[in-house]
């Protein structure tokens, strides 16, 4: 049978063997008691990588986002956020049905970045007829915005706004160290000009599940009740802090290697005629179809073994990860000419 080449998802990876090693040997607790010592260790390492006080680990990036907005925030409160984040676009309404929030959202820049005149517009005090503005939301890198690298300077300009008006500021890094390696800084610089940052071990750093939600020890303190409330509270999870904790210290190095996929990908992409990829700032390349359906596109893809997701309309998604080599990235150009040569005929 023909190998798939899965490009739906940097989430999709299989823990390589020194992940599975260090996941049997990792010695456990319970951790909602505070006591496994793997996560423990894992939330330290995290914290320190992203120059914040304190750390929890949770299943999973939408959980640290939610629990991020409960923190923040009370009931009735407005959160802004750009109308393609993460938080606004896949996190099934949480903000609103869990968190109780009213949302405000801005338009994203192809960029990822907000406009700042629009977002000091947006800002507006409580009134008895209003809710007061509580929360910025940021993300980096931007799924939606073909994986762009939000850039310190323009993250610390936006944040200064939102701390002007008495916001606080919530970066969703998901992919945080992706954005750093493709602006040649760090995680922590990063995330300097923020409240909290969450970020995941489950996508480009190839673990099979977590994500860390930042920040400083009284506010990861309160944090811990709302992990609690939402059923996150895990018992013996230095399995999987194991993991994380293998991915921080061994797969951040290698990213940009995925950046050079995405490039490639894009590359060749672009010759076939059909599409036309967004220039890839790390491991996600949006392309757009330029002729026929992004479904009927998906489904003759995945019938020659290469997966890939839609993204909005006329668009889909491949992301380039841990399992994608580029000898994956060349075999998947060589089936896609091949669909494409066979739908001009």
């Amino acid at each position: 049978m023909t190998a798939v080449i899965d490009l739906r998802s940097d989430t999709v990876t299989k823990p390589t063997p020194g992940m599975r090693a260090a996941m049997a040997a990792a010695e456990v607790g319970d951790d909602v008691f505070g006591d496994d010592p793997t996560v423990n260790l894992l939330e330290a390492r995290a914290a320190e990588a992203v120059g914040k006080e304190a750390a929890v680990f949770v299943p999973s990036g939408t959980m640290a986002n939610l629990v991020a907005l409960l923190t923040h925030t009370n009931p009735g409160d407005e959160v802004i956020l750009g109308d393609q984040s993460h938080i606004f676009q896949y996190e099934v309404g949480g903000v609103a049905r869990v968190a109780g929030l009213v949302t405000r959202t801005l338009a994203n820049l192809p960029d990822g970045t907000i406009d700042p005149a629009e977002l000091r517009a947006a800002i507006r005090p409580e009134t008895i007829h209003s809710p007061g503005s509580r929360l910025l939301c940021l993300e980096n890198t931007h799924n939606r915005c073909a994986g762009a690298a939000l850039p310190p300077a323009a993250v610390g300009e936006l944040a200064e706004i939102a701390r002007r008006r008495g916001l606080a500021v919530h970066l969703d890094g998901a992919r945080i160290f992706n954005a750093a390696a493709a602006l040649g800084v760090t995680a922590a610089e990063l995330a300097a000009p923020c409240d909290s940052v969450s970020f995941c071990f489950s996508k480009g750093l190839g673990a099979p599940v977590g994500s860390v939600l930042c920040g400083s020890r009284e506010f990861v303190a309160r944090a811990r009740r709302f992990r609690k409330l939402l059923g996150g509270g895990m018992r013996q999870a230095g399995v999987l802090a194991a993991a994380a904790l293998y991915a921080l210290e061994h797969h951040i190095e290698r990213l940009p290697e995925d950046h050079k996929h995405a490039r490639r990908l894009a590359e060749g992409l672009a010759t076939l005629g059909p599409f036309r990829p967004l220039p890839p700032q790390t491991n996600i390349v949006v392309v757009e179809a330029l002729e026929g359906r992004v479904d009927d596109w998906i489904a003759a893809f995945a019938a020659e073994g290469v997966l890939a997701v839609a993204f909005g309309p006329g668009r889909f998604r491949m992301v380039t990860h841990l399992d994608v080599s580029r000898a994956d990235v060349d075999e998947a150009l060589t089936r896609i000419s091949r669909i494409v040569g066979a739908a001009h005929r």
